[in-house]
Formats: structure tokens, C-alpha cells, sequence
């Protein structure tokens, strides 16, 4: 008689896909790593297939695996919204709310919006992950987030999207430099410039692609940046130049006085931020109340999207 499959397992299991690793999996799913192995052996008997191979260096996913743990992260996510429409006479925007944000967002908008978001909906309990698009939009596909903080376009026809505000891009120059004696930049004097980037798998890097041109622009690949304060630094060391969001440096301290920052001549190239989530999720409603929150709070630097 074979087992019936649980929604225990295939969490186990999208924890060991996650992690490719039965400690790490077995510690993220709260469970021993012996009751982990065994619920999914058990999972693999009732399927009739091997879903994991077990070496001792490493664990692999099989493909029948890979396959199994893809669709196990949407069911969970179609419980987890069933849940959520069962409980939706709550109030809005109360319990728990996972929150995915791309890191040349987060930094520079959260700090200047969660004090008065927490005071406005005090029963929130907000937990935020800082992440890359691309591995966020998984998350948010399988269930393990709820809402993004994305900058638009994204190309999923199974989320709904809000706009919240559009963001000038702003050039970044070392102080002395032959366009920190102008008043606005256009796209065209950054042909022949170093224009740093931020490293694969940003979004903002292919924004700032966009503008500069890929040709145009030279790239210089090999001081690719982690993050946006890092490309100030090297700014400031006289390696190149960039472009940066305008909220990054509204209020922000530039190092030493070391960095010159100039707008774009209109029309300023820019990008649009929007607030993303399943569409069939059942906190929509919620989602668009805290969409609308965070357009009446925005710092300056970013312009709201009516």
C-alpha cells in the first residue's frame, strides 16, 4: 500500500531543493536531519521514483526531482493562498507579510517608510528579504514571499502589479572631473567615459546599459560592483563614472565631497518601481492598500504613479 503524500513533504523537499543540503534543509524546516531523510524517502515511495541522490559530498536533485519540487512550490503556494481567502475578513494589513526588495531599492526607500507604515498598521508584522529579481520572482512564484518591490518591466503573466512611483537616474562623476562643470549631462557625453557598472544579475546594471548603450559606454567589466554604495567609492577613487538612482543620493553623504552629482538633461532617463504579486493571491486587496500607503510616503526623489 503505497503512502499518501503530505504538505510536510513537499516542504522537505523544496527545503532540500533550496539548499542542496540535508543539515540545512532539515535546520530551515525546524525538523532533525534523520526525520527530514525519512519524510522524504517516504515521499519518493509513494511517487515511485527517486527524487534526491545522497553522496557523500553532495546532494543532487534528480530531474524527475527538479520537476517534482517545482510544481510542490506551487501547490504550497495555492494552500498558502487558500489560507489567506479563508482568513481574509482580517484586518488589512495584519500578521505576517514577507516583503522582497531589490537592493537598489530597499536601502534608500524602507528606512524612510516602514517607521510610519509600522505606526499606521501596528499589528504588521513585516519580514523583508533583499534579493535579485530574477531569484525574488521565485520566491514569489512558489509562495516563500508575498509582495516584491520590483523595478518594472517584469514579464510574468501570473503577477498583478501596481505602480508606485518613477525614479530619475542622476550621473555620478569624481569631483574635477569634465562633467561636474556642467549643469545637466546628456546620454551622448557618456560615449567615450569609463561607466561603471553594477555586477551580472541586476536589474539596474541592464537600465544603465540601456542609457549609456552598449557599445557606447565602456564597460569595465572587470570592476563590477556589488552594490550601489560600493560604485560611489570607486567614483570617488577617479576609476569612472555612473549612473545611480535618484533616491540614493537624496539625503545621502556623498564620501569626502570626493563625488559630483549631475541630472540628466530632460528628458531624464529613469525607471518605474511597482509593488508585484501572484494574481491569484487572496491578499490583493491588501497588497494595493499597502501600494497606496507607500505612494502618499514616498521621500523625495521619487515620484508618485497615480
Amino acid at each position: 500500500m503505497s503512502h499518501a503524500i503530505t504538505l510536510k513533504q513537499l516542504r522537505y523537499l523544496v527545503a532540500v531543493a533550496d539548499t542542496l543540503h540535508f543539515g540545512k534543509a532539515a535546520d530551515a524546516a525546524n525538523i532533525s536531519q534523520p526525520s527530514l531523510s525519512a519524510q522524504i524517502q517516504q515521499l519518493e515511495e509513494a511517487l515511485g521514483t527517486q527524487l534526491v541522490e545522497r553522496t557523500k559530498r553532495r546532494v543532487m536533485l534528480t530531474a524527475i526531482g527538479s520537476e517534482v519540487a517545482e510544481r510542490a512550490r506551487r501547490i504550497l503556494a495555492e494552500v498558502r493562498d487558500l489560507t489567506d481567502s479563508a482568513q481574509g475578513v482580517s484586518p488589512p494589513l495584519a500578521g505576517d507579510l514577507r516583503l522582497g526588495v531589490i537592493p537598489t531599492v530597499g536601502p534608500y526607500l524602507l528606512p524612510r517608510v516602514l517607521p510610519s507604515l509600522r505606526r499606521t498598521y501596528p499589528e504588521l508584522r513585516l519580514y523583508l528579504r533583499e534579493d535579485q529579481t530574477e531569484r525574488l520572482v521565485e520566491r514569489l512564484k512558489s509562495g516563500d514571499l508575498d509582495t516584491l518591490l520590483l523595478a518594472m518591466p517584469v514579464s510574468e503573466p501570473s503577477f498583478e502589479s501596481e505602480p508606485l512611483f518613477d525614479e530619475n537616474f542622476v550621473v555620478a562623476v569624481p569631483a574635477g572631473h569634465r562633467l561636474a562643470a556642467r549643469n545637466q549631462v546628456s546620454e551622448s557625453d557618456l560615449r567615450d567615459e569609463q561607466v561603471l557598472l553594477l555586477e551580472e544579475g541586476h536589474c539596474f546594471r541592464d537600465q544603465a546599459l540601456a542609457v549609456c548603450g552598449h557599445r557606447r559606454a565602456r564597460d569595465r567589466d572587470s570592476f563590477a560592483a556589488t552594490s550601489l554604495d560600493t560604485l560611489r567609492e570607486m567614483v570617488a577613487s577617479r576609476i569612472g563614472v555612473t549612473l545611480l538612482p535618484a533616491l540614493s543620493v537624496t539625503g545621502v553623504s556623498l564620501p569626502g565631497g570626493a563625488v559630483e552629482i549631475r541630472p540628466f538633461a530632460p528628458p531624464s532617463p529613469s525607471r518605474r518601481v511597482a509593488l508585484v504579486w501572484r494574481r491569484e493571491a487572496a491578499r490583493g486587496r491588501e497588497f494595493r492598500v499597502l501600494a497606496e500607503f507607500l505612494r502618499d510616503n514616498l521621500p523625495v526623489g521619487a515620484e508618485a504613479v497615480r
